[in-house]
């Protein structure tokens, strides 16, 4: 009992060489046939005792250096040690250097494998497996070293941000820098990205399996069918007949296939030997407000070791990578690859400031891979203030499950705020009042949506609501307030009787649902690409969360496809509206929602803890008396409802299971019966077991708590606080343009007017165009282009359709420039006085085109025969879109259908180059 920190330190190494598959034997009792995986101590060698020598299949193949605990935070400088012992000669043996080297306290580990083109030690959870190591040997170079394979990327499909973010990556790769960022835009294609790179990791390198992590299981479904849809450009085959891909659904794990995707909260319960119900992975853990003082640890899984995976990638990592879920990541020996639209200082200090790629909104807009948004805003006099529920009124209470309602005689004047509405109380005519005043203002936020017959159509339009109730009195307003039938108007949330993928999947193609309502299955990570509107309905702290959301709104579409489920388009999509009805755009955003012990965490939060596995004292007890406050409250009939779901468990025997599981009495009795039991067993063992036998204390006590239950709780409880304010109407205070909308769009001009500015003396087309009116039959197509290329290389938030879409809210304007270059020389045209108001060139074009044929024929009728007019349109219709025409062009499309140059020449003779000249000059006028 009495031993030291070395003998300790040894006793651990020894408990996790066991679990990890090896027979640990002493230098005077080696049978190396015993197993597969023998680790030998104090084995000598040239250079003294080497604390283990491991063996696999009889081959010595590595050691381990053993320190006692308080050497963790040095273990660099025994890494020489540690190699000195892997070049020296066994006893016995005519070796070689050993391939691998472990440095170990039994708390803290570092692995260096000799093969890598450049050894590393590098942190492991524990010792790698036998097999492995086997594995590893049979293979002509380590995982490290093939990496250098990697070839050049082929570029064909992909976009210039994703070349980039690969290429990059693959340096990282190569570098053996163990963390990576990848920011990309939301809408730029990361999941595609990361396919990509996935596909060449398993086909250039000896990449075995790589894990996809996700945090929702909407994320994961969506993951699945992206890697079942991919068709690398190196193949004719799609990932999916090339190498198997497994979506994780229960504890059972496959070993036959190449990827993996799983939610972190099912992987936490894998690796905790634990079942998990596909409820606990709709939400996003992050946003749970609950978080154990103490972090209930994972413990080597020999069903799914550390070494299962090479690489990991985690989708959305700026919110799955702290707190509870570090320790999945920190578990397995793999790089990790993080994926976010929204890094925030935490995930880049976590990924090692390894940012490899950055692709931001503004870059994604300028390279029409997103578009960008306006803010329209809505008060009312509720939403910011709240209300008072007067003593002596009866008010009417309405239980959620149910809908039931009753009329209570309210006792004493009660206050309550903003925060406290559609939670508490429920203000119908708050919800009416922003419906209605959204639906009035529609029309001015989208003028250009009038059907032939001039009918408003409304465009798709996604509410955030705060829950799944809120969402319903949402859906009954809308409908009622639009007069408009169920379609119109459906609820996308897990909960929801009609199948969430369904209606989705009908907002997304088809005409119906024209507003959908979701509370969180949508809020991120869902490509909803018609979506052309967000009203805001409910507020969020997180900035990373809100920028997820306002994501749903970026998604660039085509036009004819946008005409598919809105046929009132007349234009391409090129911006979306946030409609602010709680004041989301203004309250302070936090860089990260963490997740902290509070004495006011919600119910939810605390059955959504113990349910994916979280075992902290302060949670059991928390629960245990929230659901004593609730045993009080509820009635006999909904006791028995209880008993039925929890398998016959009443609410007070679950609460004395809880309270049982860190009961001191009782953790005392388990230790004492353990320890006599196991009288001489090493205290380390002794430990465990009496910790295994706690944690499976616990686990019979959380387990009574499902999705179904939780939610059972979660209603039954609500239905006796939440009341219906039926006697305080709302007014609307304002519903406009947000003003920092005005400020941001007279910048983009005032910046757009400078740069042009700045540059007019050195770029020939803004010399031209400035100064030399007389030569503006010169400015080419080439010179407009490299004009466009160089203003959003320079500056991508001054895409010339950016700088548009800021004068369209600042003044009249004409028409709509379909391509980036045509809305640049109309703006040019407008900044340097050309033309007095904003007007698309190609508007301008048709403009001087009719007034030149009027000056032709001009004393003389119809000047131009038919055949001629039509040649005549065509070069106009070049010189619209193109800038300018040269006689060169006469020779491509659209003109060699009608017989290129030499038919031009036919009809017009010896005047054909006049001609042209003449209307280069007279179109650009």
């Amino acid at each position: 009992m009495n031993q030291n920190p070395e003998q300790i330190a040894r006793d651990n190494i020894d408990q996790q060489l066991k679990a990890c598959g090896w027979i640990v034997q002493s230098k005077s009792k080696i049978s190396l046939g015993a197993g597969s995986g023998v680790a030998v101590r104090e084995y000598q060698t040239d250079e003294g005792p080497a604390d283990y020598v491991l063996f696999v299949d009889g081959k010595a193949v590595g050691i381990i250096e053993a320190k006692r605990e308080e050497e963790g935070h040095k273990l660099t400088v025994h890494e020489d040690q540690a190699e000195n012992y892997a070049s020296a000669k066994l006893k016995y043996l005519n070796n070689e250097k050993l391939p691998f080297a472990y440095v170990s306290t039994g708390e803290t580990t570092k692995f260096t494998d000799f093969r890598d083109p450049k050894p590393r030690a590098r942190a492991v959870f524990s010792f790698h497996r036998p097999k492995t190591l086997q594995e590893w040997l049979k293979k002509p170079k380590s995982l490290r070293t093939s990496l250098l394979d990697l070839n050049l990327l082929p570029t064909d499909g992909l976009r210039d941000c994703q070349i980039s973010a690969i290429t990059d990556l693959e340096k990282s790769f190569k570098s053996n820098k163990p963390r990576a960022l990848i920011q990309m835009a939301t809408g730029s294609g990361k999941t595609f990205t990361a396919i990509t790179f996935i596909y060449r990791l398993l086909k250039y390198t000896q990449a075995k399996r790589i894990l996809f992590l996700v945090d929702t299981k909407n994320l994961g479904e969506q993951a699945e069918q992206e890697f079942m849809s991919f068709l690398p450009n190196d193949d004719n085959r799609k990932f999916t007949e090339l190498y198997g891909v497994h979506r994780l659904k229960s504890k059972q794990i496959p070993d036959d296939n190449q990827v993996y995707i799983s939610t972190i909260q099912r992987l936490y319960a894998v690796l905790k030997g634990q079942d998990l119900e596909e409820s606990a992975e709709e939400e996003n853990p992050n946003e749970r407000n609950w978080q154990p003082r103490q972090v209930p640890p994972i413990e080597y899984n020999e069903k799914l070791p550390l070494d299962y995976f090479d690489f990991i990638i985690i989708d959305e990592c700026h919110r799955s990578i702290y707190n509870l879920w570090m320790q999945v990541l920190d578990y397995f020996d793999a790089f990790q690859v993080g994926l976010t639209a929204t890094p925030d200082a935490r995930t880049i200090a976590y990924f090692q400031k390894n940012v490899v790629s950055e692709y931001s909104h503004e870059m994604a807009v300028a390279d029409n891979v997103n578009v960008g948004y306006d803010v329209f805003l809505i008060d009312t006099k509720v939403t910011q203030k709240g209300a008072i529920l007067w003593k002596g009124e009866y008010i009417e209470h309405r239980e959620r499950l149910s809908r039931r309602k009753r009329l209570e005689l309210q006792d004493e004047d009660e206050a309550y705020s903003a925060v406290q509405l559609d939670r508490d109380i429920v203000n119908p005519n708050q919800i009416r009042t922003v419906i209605r005043t959204f639906k009035e203002h529609l029309p001015s936020v989208f003028p250009k949506r009038y059907d032939k017959d001039g009918n408003f159509e409304v465009p798709k339009t996604l509410i955030f609501a705060k829950t799944d109730s809120h969402a319903d009195d949402i859906i009954n307003i809308v409908r009622e307030e639009f007069d408009e039938e169920n379609r119109f108007c459906k609820k996308v949330t897990y909960k929801a009787s009609e199948d969430p993928k369904a209606v989705l999947a009908q907002f997304r193609n088809d005409y119906y649902p024209r507003i959908a309502v979701t509370v969180d299955m949508i809020a991120t990570g869902t490509d909803i690409k018609p979506l052309e509107c967000l009203l805001f309905m409910r507020d969020v702290k997180s900035r990373n969360y809100f920028e997820q959301m306002k994501g749903r709104g970026t998604r660039v579409i085509n036009f004819d496809d946008l005409k598919k489920v809105s046929p009132s388009a007349t234009e391409n999509k090129d911006h979306f509206v946030i409609v602010d009805a709680i004041g989301v755009t203004k309250t302070l955003k936090t860089d990260s929602c963490p997740m902290e012990k509070k004495p006011g965490v919600a119910l939810k939060d605390l059955l959504g803890a113990v349910t994916v596995g979280a075992q902290d004292e302060d949670l059991f007890i928390s629960l245990a008396n929230r659901l004593t406050r609730l045993d009080k409250q509820i009635s006999e009939k909904e006791k028995r409802h209880f008993e039925e779901i929890s398998g016959g468990k009443s609410v007070t025997e679950v609460v004395k299971d809880l309270l049982n599981a860190y009961n001191p009495d009782t953790v005392e009795d388990i230790k004492n019966r353990i320890e006599s039991e196991r009288l001489g067993d090493p205290p380390a063992e002794i430990e465990k077991a009496i910790q295994d036998e706690l944690e499976q204390l616990r686990k019979d006590a959380a387990k009574v708590f499902s999705g179904e239950l939780n939610e059972y709780i979660e209603n039954v409880r609500k239905a006796h606080d939440q009341k219906i304010d039926l006697l305080n109407p709302d007014e609307l205070l304002f519903a406009g343009w947000d003003k920092s909308n005005q400020e941001k769009n007279k910048k983009a001009v005032a910046d757009f007017k400078e740069w042009l500015d700045l540059h007019k003396d050195e770029i020939t087309a803004l010399q031209i165009l400035y100064n030399e009116p007389y030569r503006r039959r010169e400015v080419t197509y080439k010179m407009m282009k490299d004009l466009v290329d160089k203003i959003i290389l320079d500056k991508p938030a001054l895409a010339p359709t950016n700088v548009w879409r800021a004068y369209e809210q600042l003044e009249t304007v004409s028409g709509q420039p379909k391509t980036e270059m045509i809305a640049l020389i109309s703006l040019i045209r407008r900044v340097v006085g050309i033309d007095t108001n904003l007007t698309s060139f190609d508007k301008t074009v048709d403009r001087n085109f009719q007034q030149w044929i009027l000056k032709k024929n001009a004393g003389q009728h119809n000047r131009f025969s038919e055949e001629q007019m039509s040649w005549l349109r065509m070069i106009k219709d070049h010189i619209a879109t193109s800038v300018h025409i040269e006689q060169d062009d006469i020779d491509y499309t659209p003109f060699d259908a009608e017989g290129g140059r030499g038919k031009m020449w036919q009809i017009f003779g010896n005047e054909m180059g006049s001609i042209i000249d003449e209307l280069n000059e007279e179109l650009a006028a």
